[in-house]
């Protein structure tokens, strides 16, 4: 099938299986799939510029689907995911129009594809490390047998760090009963914005750095991170599409036949959180940037419209 926005030739069952992978991904793990939808879109020879749009756009739809299903079972933070909102809005502004100037200067696909490669890795290489660390802290421990064993257990080996980050007195300090958590405001919106950055540049809701950070910079429990970020992506990325849209990167007819499958993939991955705990979730994470990371090197490989 032809899509003249991007001029793109991509078959409608392809993309909707594509959707719906990454529906069960941003449901289970809160993000929202750029780090593979961005590039399976790259690699139908899609440019960079437009499976950033594009991949933008159709995650507003999913992460309604999924963050309603999260809000159900009790897993978001609303006050944490609009106050993060305003930080990622700014971020994805910059990371848009850093996009815009690899544009013009027609390098766009290259230094889209390295960097990609850089981030996917490193949060997959700091993740499988973490959460085997702490999964194997947490085995044979007592703490199953007592009363809030489950808080423990989602605990991170990182926590050490994170308490110190929790504690840095930096006005005004915000509470977030939801999530049993006290930590500045200013910190917040640091992770949010940097999130925003990799999401305007990259593409999607950057849940691949968000979700991490809400769990080993902010102290929120995997579960609630889950969740919060999917509701907090709703409003970043539909922002994030506008912006993307006036500078016509967004495909707006494969964001749609996206959507047709991710609709349906989001709310068997929001059920599935019930069943495990955070560092596993954590740890089942760690491959997917990976795998995006691996289309990417192919699609740098293989000379799609470099």
């Amino acid at each position: 099938m032809y899509f003249p926005i991007s001029g793109a030739h991509i078959s409608p069952i392809y993309l909707a299986i594509v959707g719906f992978l990454i529906g069960i991904l941003g449901g289970f793990f809160g993000v929202g799939g750029s780090f593979i939808a961005g590039p399976a879109l790259r690699a139908m020879g899609v440019d960079w510029n437009f499976a950033v749009g594009t991949d933008l756009a159709h995650i507003v739809g999913k992460s309604v689907v999924a963050a309603k299903r999260h809000r159900a079972l009790g897993n978001v933070d609303l006050k944490l995911g609009l106050i993060m909102a305003f930080g990622t809005i700014a971020g994805a502004e910059v990371g848009a129009q850093l996009i815009q100037m690899l544009k013009r200067a027609g390098n766009v696909n290259v230094v889209v594809s390295i960097v990609s490669i850089a981030v996917y890795v490193s949060i997959s290489t700091f993740m499988i490390w973490e959460s085997r660390k702490t999964l194997s802290q947490n085995k044979g421990s007592p703490r199953g047998k007592v009363k809030g064993a489950k808080a423990k257990e989602d605990e991170s080996s990182f926590r050490h760090v994170t308490s110190s980050i929790q504690r840095l007195n930096l006005p005004p300090m915000i509470k977030l009963p939801a999530s049993g958590v006290t930590i500045s405001l200013w910190i917040i919106l640091f992770v949010a914005f940097i999130g925003g950055v990799f999401s305007g540049f990259l593409g999607g809701g950057a849940g691949y750095i968000r979700m991490p950070s809400m769990v080993y910079v902010l102290g929120i429990p995997t579960h609630l991170a889950v969740g919060t970020d999917l509701f907090e992506i709703i409003i970043s990325a539909s922002y994030g599409t506008f912006s993307h849209a006036i500078k016509g990167n967004v495909d707006i007819l494969i964001a749609l036949v996206m959507n047709t499958g991710a609709a349906i993939g989001a709310q068997i991955g929001a059920i599935s959180t019930q069943y495990f705990a955070g560092p596993k979730i954590r740890l089942a994470f760690v491959p997917l940037p990976l795998i995006g990371a691996a289309i990417v090197i192919y699609t740098l490989i293989s000379g799609h419209k470099l």
